[in-house]
């Protein structure tokens, strides 16, 4: 009897333990995009009948999934997005931008934003922020909630055909600022691209003041008291030397972008000059924060950098300068 005891007891710990070690809780996959508000935007019909747009074709192919994962004890919300063939696929953390309800994930980044990458044959996967599109918590505009953004290396451990060998992370504005944040605090990213990225927080409020009035100083934890610092911590401009020297990051900006000025991204790169910091700055002319009509050539520079560093093997960049 005391050893039906014993057995039960272990069994119920190894369960316990085993439930409490799985960090994606839920992936429920959207099965049918005909029920979504956004059908009508990707499909045609041409002859009494209804098919995908030429350019949405590829939905055929990927798999969306809304997921809840762990972080900090916090329950998530996400998107994935994945090839339907089997296979072992090299990952993309996707960080989006925005605030609170601006810029929360819907299925149309899923389809659309994600879903142009997936395609190629990767794994993307993106986290809506604790505080936001149903996540417990409360957002801190790249405090500890980029905790839901690292954490995400591991959620991939127990997603099926995510080759976590191969991990890059791509973020816009708010997203950028929140990976540059993240590739200092973590090994296990080995490329990365921005796009309108956050790099000194201090020229944003100068420039637009209701960014501190409605962003920072209602999200960012004792922004009062500890104003300062907590700017330096967002501002990758202040801290260039800490990046890992092994990474490539891919900076995309356009010259009209009134969001997030142009000169953030060319100082940050002089910056990644002085410490040798790998990394591409292309600059579009006449472009806005969102590379509104460069669409095609921005998604063609950021899959092929991610090809680079994540499919074909090639290793990072030597900056040491050259003597001969």
């Amino acid at each position: 009897m005391k050893a039906l005891q014993l057995l039960s007891f272990i069994l119920f710990f190894s369960c316990t333990h085993a439930q409490h070690s799985e960090l994606l809780v839920q992936k429920r996959l959207i099965s049918d995009l005909s029920k979504t508000p956004l059908y009508p935007k990707l499909s045609e019909t041409i002859d009494g009948k209804t098919d995908w747009k030429k350019e949405y074709r590829y939905l055929d192919s990927i798999d969306i999934y809304i997921i809840t994962y762990m972080s900090d004890g916090l329950k998530i919300r996400g998107l994935m997005v994945k090839p339907k063939k089997e296979g072992n696929y090299p990952c993309i953390i996707f960080n989006r931008g925005g605030n609170r309800d601006f810029g929360t994930l819907k299925i149309g980044h899923g389809a659309i934003t994600m879903g142009n990458i997936a395609k190629h044959g990767y794994v993307v996967i993106a986290s809506q922020y604790r505080g936001n599109g149903g996540s417990e918590g409360q957002e801190e505009f790249g405090g500890n909630d980029v905790n839901d953004v690292l954490i995400l290396t591991e959620v991939l451990k127990e997603v099926e055909g995510a080759d976590t060998d191969n991990i890059g992370m791509y973020g816009w504005s708010r997203g950028g600022m929140m990976t540059y944040i993240a590739l200092t605090k973590t090994d296990k990213i080995k490329a990365a691209a921005v796009g309108g990225a956050l790099a000194d927080l201090f020229t944003t409020i100068e420039d637009r003041p209701e960014m501190e009035s409605g962003v920072a100083a209602e999200l960012i934890p004792d922004y009062e008291h500890n104003k300062k610092q907590e700017l330096v911590n967002r501002s990758a401009v202040m801290w260039a030397d800490k990046f890992p020297e092994d990474v490539p990051i891919l900076m995309l900006h356009g010259t009209t972008d009134w969001r997030v000025k142009p000169e953030q991204s060319l100082k940050l790169a002089m910056e990644f000059e002085k410490y040798r910091v790998p990394y591409r700055l292309i600059m579009f002319e006449g472009g806005d924060h969102g590379l509104t009509g460069h669409t095609k050539e921005k998604d063609e520079q950021v899959i092929r950098w991610f090809d680079r560093y994540l499919k074909n093997g090639e290793e990072s960049p030597q900056m040491e300068y050259h003597r001969k």
